[in-house]
């Protein structure tokens, strides 16, 4: 079994996770604007998803990236701007990680298959 070289600047994973924490962060200003729950994890289920199908590799960092940017953003949106968020919000947001788990290993799923589809060529 014989490898190809890789240029670490072709496999740099650097931009998904810029991509993936400027996702949490527009899902966490959605959620502290709209105050909609299942708005919110609608967003992080399609974050989660998109980014897995572009590095379906441990699906599991894309839902700690983009999960741990929303209650930060709520945190900045109490510290920073006149809008509270109220306690239910801060506890759901911890929550919308949730879809982002079945996006993330559902997004992986379909680039398996796209791959699969891909060599059968």
């Amino acid at each position: 079994m014989t490898t190809e070289p890789v240029s670490p600047a072709a496999r740099s994973d650097v931009p998904f996770y810029v991509l993936a924490a400027g996702a949490g962060i527009a899902t966490g200003w959605v959620d502290v604007t709209i105050n909609d729950l299942l708005f919110t994890a609608l967003l992080v289920l399609t974050a989660c998803m998109l980014l897995c199908l572009l590095r379906p590799r441990w699906p599991w960092r894309w839902v700690v990236v983009v999960g741990m940017f929303i209650p930060l953003t709520e945190l900045a949106a109490y510290l920073i701007l006149t809008v509270k968020p109220m306690r239910a919000q801060v506890y759901g947001s911890f929550l919308a990680a949730l879809p982002g788990i079945a996006g993330a290993y559902g997004g992986a799923l379909m680039r398996g298959v796209l791959d699969n589809l891909r060599t059968l060529r």
